[in-house]
């Protein structure tokens, strides 16, 4: 489905052989941070990529990181929706905005951020979706930018920078790098 460009919130399909792929190529040129733990949303694709990025860490999975839920758009691409009103109103409204007959996802984050905090974790890596880590780094990330500018690639994210501070005061991080890192 992502292939074809669909959005795929609710739905459960399997990581695709292209996409195993990508993430075997990563790997080969690619490193990834060490982490401490890893969190995972309980969709299968997701879980199947953090396999394999990260395959001798224990996953812990958190239902607030699954897709978003397109409601109305699920199955469906940009092309099938371009002159959707509601479609391009979507796309137009923040990122806390909700698909018509489904959601936002900007509380994704609290639950591991207070757990870092707690248990005094430096370093975890977050395995999800393209969709909701564009709305929580649109939401919640410093430099702000738009939705459409924190795209990411398949097996690709960004590092962020959170103090106990900022997340208090503000409920911001500051998203201060790509990986995974090429190797040299």
């Amino acid at each position: 489905a992502n292939l074809e460009g669909r959005y795929i919130g609710r739905s459960d399909p399997p990581l695709c052989e292209q996409g195993r792929a990508q993430l075997r190529e990563l790997a080969a040129g690619c490193e990834y941070p060490s982490v401490q733990r890893v969190y995972t949303s309980p969709l299968l694709r997701a879980r199947q990529t953090a396999e394999m990025i990260y395959p001798s860490q224990e996953q812990e999975t958190v239902d607030k990181l699954r897709e978003l839920d397109f409601g109305d758009f699920e199955g469906r691409t940009a092309a099938e929706l371009e002159h959707d009103q509601a479609f391009r109103a979507w796309i137009a409204a923040p990122p806390s905005a909700r698909t018509p007959n489904g959601e936002s996802g900007a509380e994704a984050v609290a639950y591991i951020f207070a757990q870092m905090m707690e248990q005094r974790m430096t370093d975890a890596a977050v395995v999800t979706h393209g969709t909701l880590i564009m709305n929580l780094l649109a939401a919640m990330g410093l430099p702000q930018r738009s939705l459409l500018r924190w795209n990411t690639q398949p097996g690709a994210g960004y590092t962020l920078l959170l103090t106990p501070q900022m997340w208090m005061r503000d409920h911001k991080f500051e998203v201060y790098g790509q990986i995974p890192l090429r190797r040299v």
